[in-house]
């Protein structure tokens, strides 16, 4: 009796341990929208994604708030909007050294950390030594496979990570972080169809920003054969933490660092763009698993929700301030829907997100996104926000969805596709979501809009001078100063003359005459 009662009070004590410090899968794609089976979405098919959503939660509203992906990444690293981030705000950055990431800490806490894929990036990280720091963990990345197509990644992520699991100390917690570089671009034009077997018309809806032609399904199609890939490497890693006997001890956040790599969403600051999958797995910890959850949350509360998985307070970290806040009361309620009423809302921006613009100069942006409504502020509305025309609109990656719209334009200025994707904008911006989820029609200028655009601007201005927003004190050209890492000063030595090349855009994505805002149609 004595060795019964001996025997369930350690197995009491061990399952109390683990649900205060479990492992942990942080999965992250690159450049994923929340298009997935369990979000409804019937030409991509990700189960290992929709199995973490049924069996844990699901969040409809979450964000990043920059959606590029080093500014982004950073804000996962350090729980601080891009704003507050300084060098680490602008993507292709220097990682500034007085920032210490989540994966640092958990490594000088004696944590196995490791991963494979992306991490941070692209942009230089080193400590006050001048040294290389590894701010996403050991890399992992021995294994190879033979890629379905010649632009998939070679990375055996699935067998990187049981590598992983065998370096794994005993008796230790670990983490890891698989960094997926699908479905980021390049993309073998087709593939959706000729390799993964779908069918143009299993697309539902195709964006209103957007053409509806073959080309641009095809372009849809191709993307989501890459979303399958990065999903069926993550159903691997489960089954191999099934077969440790170690899934119910690992918590599983799966996410994407910003919207598809397209026109208008990548590198913009529109609902689609920052707009991001997440689902979260911890049987016996997360109440009620199935729920659908309306709060919105941001990439600033991942770094304060691991460190809290993890035990370790903000003090002990030695982290910078956190401006984000741990899940927990999520996980911990049994709620669905909107569980706590104060995240009704998030903020979103973005400050330089590529080179290609005179001066390396970005393209200022904030905004306030809720259920019904988009408001953005573009600090600078003279400069091109997708990027110079002549040097090939860098902040839109290149592809046939991009190279068909540039075409449209050169034919016709005032195509509505072209002016969407690549035109001018104004001061302002405001849409209705609740009828334009697409954000396709500014309602900035109606009088009717006036007193809710007045609303949601002071909301935003007030909690973006509390974050200390250089924007917002008059400093925001700071970011403009800082120096590019990759590409420094290529609109300078393109308009030399010098023959350059960024890998992101297409040889026809280059405008042969310089344009002007004058010979724009707003």
């Amino acid at each position: 009796m004595k060795f019964y009662l001996f025997a369930f009070l350690a197995a009491a004590v061990s399952s109390t341990f683990a649900a205060e410090r479990p492992n942990i899968l942080f999965a992250i794609a690159d450049d994923w929208g929340p298009h997935a089976g369990v979000y409804g979405t019937p030409w991509v098919k990700t189960p290992g994604f929709d199995r973490v959503a049924k069996e844990g939660l699901l969040f409809n509203h979450a964000y990043t708030p920059v959606a590029k992906c080093a500014p982004s990444r950073a804000i996962v690293l350090t729980g601080r909007y891009a704003w507050q981030n300084e060098e680490a705000g602008n993507h292709m950055a220097f990682f500034p050294a007085k920032l210490k990431s989540w994966p640092e800490v958990l490594m000088d806490k004696g944590w196995h950390m490791g991963i494979t894929g992306k991490g941070w990036g692209p942009g230089i990280a080193k400590d006050k030594n001048g040294q290389p720091r590894q701010i996403t963990g050991k890399p992992f990345n021995r294994r190879k496979l033979e890629p379905a197509t010649p632009e998939i990644s070679n990375n055996d992520y699935a067998g990187n990570f049981v590598d992983f699991l065998d370096a794994a100390p005993e008796g230790k917690p670990w983490c890891f972080w698989y960094g997926s570089t699908e479905p980021h671009r390049g993309y073998e034009f087709q593939s959706g169809v000729n390799k993964g077997g779908k069918k143009l018309s299993d697309i539902d809806h195709v964006p209103g920003y957007w053409p509806d032609v073959d080309t641009v399904r095809h372009d849809m199609l191709d993307y989501a054969y890459e979303v399958e890939h990065t999903d069926n490497h993550l159903v691997r890693m489960m089954t191999e933490l099934e077969k440790r006997g170690m899934l119910d001890n690992t918590i599983i956040i799966v996410t994407s660092d910003h919207g598809m790599p397209f026109p208008r969403v990548k590198g913009y600051a529109y609902h689609d763009s920052n707009h991001i999958p997440l689902a979260i797995r911890w049987p016996g910890v997360v109440k009620n698993p199935g729920r659908v959850i309306e709060d919105f949350v941001n990439f600033t509360d991942i770094a304060a929700t691991i460190l809290d998985v993890a035990g370790i307070t903000e003090k002990e970290s030695g982290m910078m301030p956190l401006t984000g806040k741990s899940w927990r009361p999520i996980w911990e309620s049994e709620k669905s829907g909107q569980v706590l009423a104060e995240r009704d809302h998030t903020l979103i921006g973005k400050e330089r997100t590529d080179v290609g613009r005179p001066h390396d100069w970005g393209y200022p942006i904030r905004g306030i996104v809720t259920k019904e409504s988009l408001y953005l502020k573009n600090y600078e509305p003279t400069r091109w926000p997708a990027g110079n025309p002549e040097t090939g609109y860098l902040d839109t990656d290149g592809g046939a969805t991009k190279s068909l719209i540039l075409e449209m334009g050169r034919k016709d200025r005032s195509d509505k596709y072209w002016r969407l994707n690549f035109g001018m904008r104004p001061g302002e911006e405001y849409y209705d979501l609740t009828v334009d989820a697409d954000c396709v029609h500014n309602l900035a200028g109606e009088s009717v809009h006036v007193e809710k655009i007045r609303s949601l601007k002071e909301r935003m201005e007030s909690e973006l001078k509390e974050q200390g927003d250089p924007r917002l004190s008059g400093n925001g050209k700071i970011f403009d100063e800082y120096p590019a890492t990759n590409n420094a000063g290529f609109y300078e030595k393109f308009m030399s003359g010098e023959k350059i090349k960024a890998g992101w855009v297409n040889e026809t994505d280059f405008e042969k005459e310089v344009i002007t805002p004058s010979t724009v149609t707003e």
